[in-house]
């Protein structure tokens, strides 16, 4: 039997997951897929100036491995940029890194019987774009109940790196209003379910939620959008693209 590959650590989860030749047609592009931890080597080596010792010992690899990956990782990126085809970013074997993380105790806590859904969440109220949210309120559910509700701030970070923090929480599902199609895609890599377009009281909308009258939609667009964007276009602000 052929051994599971060990997993291999990233920090959050990319802003952008889909590029383009901006004059080609996109239904006729050849798709070439990076996988979620071959985009890690990149962005620790060539953006962050790490050396491949120190990618190895944050990605929890070998070196040899961290030197395959980034060689796969080049290739598909020479491949798209000098042959005009899709990039995009998906899958791998990853899981978040917790190690040093002010969120590894509280995740430690939820039991098996829990359900904890996420709101953005300001004031009271669901907040209206998730890209921007400077809290969650995090509600633990058990047998139709909420038996806890706490506050968890966000840093001010990215789209990618919010839905890292919800994966680190061991958030099962997210209420949010706006929410452009990176942090979708973000949210749907970490495994977290989207109740999207949703407004008002955010004690309200979990009520609804465990009632199963809850109503979102699950694509709903950042809520100061003009016009719906093509594929890889932003929505004018950092962290939540197409």
């Amino acid at each position: 039997m052929s051994r599971t590959p060990k997993l291999r650590k990233i920090r959050s989860f990319p802003d952008y997951y889909s590029f383009i030749p901006e004059d080609a047609e996109g239904e006729n592009l050849e798709n070439i897929e990076m996988s979620l931890d071959e985009f890690e080597t990149m962005r620790l080596l060539d953006h962050e100036g790490f050396n491949q010792e120190e990618c190895a010992s944050r990605m929890g690899v070998a070196r040899t491995t961290v030197t395959a990956m980034y060689e796969n990782a080049r290739k598909k990126l020479v491949s798209a940029v000098v042959e005009g085809k899709r990039l995009r970013i998906t899958g791998g074997n990853i899981e978040i890194d917790r190690s040093g993380s002010h969120l590894q105790i509280y995740a430690n806590e939820k039991g098996d019987r829990i359900m904890r859904v996420a709101v953005t969440y300001d004031n009271g109220n669901i907040f209206g774009h998730f890209g921007r949210t400077e809290q969650f309120k995090v509600y633990d559910i058990e047998e139709g109940k909420v038996v806890d509700s706490r506050i968890l701030g966000t840093n001010g970070e990215g789209c990618g790196a919010l839905a890292g923090i919800l994966n680190l929480a061991n958030a099962d599902a997210l209420i949010c209003g706006g929410i452009g199609g990176g942090a979708q895609r973000a949210l749907q890599e970490a495994g977290i379910k989207l109740y999207a377009g949703v407004s008002g009281n955010a004690d309200e909308a979990v009520e609804a939620f465990i009632a199963g009258t809850l109503e979102a939609g699950s694509e709903a667009n950042c809520d100061h959008h003009d016009h719906a964007h093509g594929e890889g276009e932003s929505c004018g602000h950092g962290g939540c693209h197409h």
